[in-house]
């Protein structure tokens, strides 16, 4: 079973992120991810970054549920206030 821990080491594996955040209960998780990889990027494009990164666990059905938020440093700035 897939854990938050898991799913954020093998996302920093593949991808440099300023903040990164996974929360879930072993079935359903949801990612939070800054990186200024991201620029220039549609939010598909984006969430094909983080789908790379844990193909092989979707694939397998380890993984099976994930929501992701995925913004640039500006872009996450900007969503704080």
């Amino acid at each position: 079973m897939m854990n938050p821990d898991r799913i954020k080491t093998l996302i920093v594996d593949s991808l440099s992120c300023e903040t990164l955040e996974v929360e879930g209960d072993g079935h359903h998780f949801e990612v939070v991810a800054v990186s200024a990889q991201f620029a220039g990027k549609s939010r598909v494009q984006r969430q094909q970054m983080i789908n790379a990164a844990l193909r092989p666990y979707f694939d397998s059905g380890e993984l099976h549920a994930l929501s992701m938020k995925t913004l640039t440093s500006e872009e996450w700035s900007a969503s704080r206030g």
